[in-house]
């Protein structure tokens, strides 16, 4: 769904509710593009959406239960901040929602809404989301429920250098406790169409910076994805020597970014011709 009360300042995508393009998609629409990705060899969905007030909890774990039935297939779903609102909409504890969640059939957590993790920030710009310590709270407590998840960091939303540092210290510091995450993505605010399109958007070596500077702090966890996506192939190419060893997935269909205005796409051989070109062997990674 694109339905969502978060308001996010950086978001292109979502709708209030009531507004004549908002949407919650059927299961069997659901289903039919999940078909769609199996036949072309995919392997996992991603799954998240709006924060929608609109949808009892328990649709979701029917969802959840429907797609193991019915079209079986990793599900990376539910971002930390979902989860959250998840527990203020429905009085449900964390811990609780996300066993629920698993058992009905999730897989494994994605990164989504980590933004900068310095409330100072968030307050700013996504004030009725889940704050730092909830967010992480999700992702400790996901880890602890034996479940793997992602970890992103969204910058150049007026934060400092500190900032992104302090962002980095943080995830670190999570993955040293409980070795959940397997993977690290960063991407520069896409700012067209937002609420905050008068922000400057940052280069292609400020990315680079802060790429390796990832990987220098946390070296802890496993990969570290270029994000072509936001910044191009070339770009993406030249991240794999600054520290990136994951190129990343072949999108389907991607509806956030791409409603800010970016619209990088590729193939799976001309993802796999960026790789081999900048010296690389081009393997697919397991979910680990």
């Amino acid at each position: 769904t694109n339905v969502c009360v978060a308001d996010c300042k950086f978001c292109a995508f979502y709708r209030r509710p009531k507004h004549h393009e908002g949407y919650v998609l059927s299961f069997e629409e659901i289903g039919a593009k999940i078909d769609e990705c199996k036949e072309i060899g995919g392997v996992q969905i991603l799954l998240q959406g709006g924060h929608n007030p609109y949808i009892p909890f328990e649709w979701y774990l029917e969802l959840m239960r429907y797609i193991k039935r019915h079209h079986p297939i990793h599900i990376h779903g539910f971002s930390p901040s979902e989860v959250v609102f998840f527990h203020e909409r429905f009085g449900i504890p964390v811990p609780e929602i996300v066993r629920q969640l698993r058992e009905a059939g999730l897989d494994s957590i994605p990164g989504g809404g980590g933004e900068i993790l310095v409330d100072r920030i968030r307050e700013r710009v996504a004030k009725k989301k889940a704050q730092t310590e909830e967010w992480l709270g999700v992702q400790e407590e996901a880890h602890r429920q034996g479940m793997k998840t992602s970890v992103t960091m969204m910058y150049g939303l007026g934060e400092t250098n500190e900032d992104r540092i302090e962002h980095l210290l943080r995830i670190r510091d999570v993955q040293a406790r409980t070795g959940g995450f397997t993977a690290f993505i960063c991407w520069p605010l896409q700012p067209e169409g937002t609420d905050m399109a008068d922000m400057p958007k940052t280069d292609a070596v400020t990315y680079l910076r802060t790429l390796a500077m990832g990987r220098i702090i946390c070296s802890n966890i496993p990969n570290l994805q270029s994000s072509w996506v936001t910044m191009g192939l070339k770009v993406g190419q030249v991240a794999l020597r600054f520290g990136a060893n994951d190129f990343g997935s072949l999108m389907m269909e991607e509806n956030v970014v791409s409603a800010a205005g970016t619209t990088y796409r590729a193939t799976i051989a001309e993802m796999e011709r960026a790789i081999t070109d900048a010296g690389y062997a081009a393997k697919r990674r397991r979910q680990e």
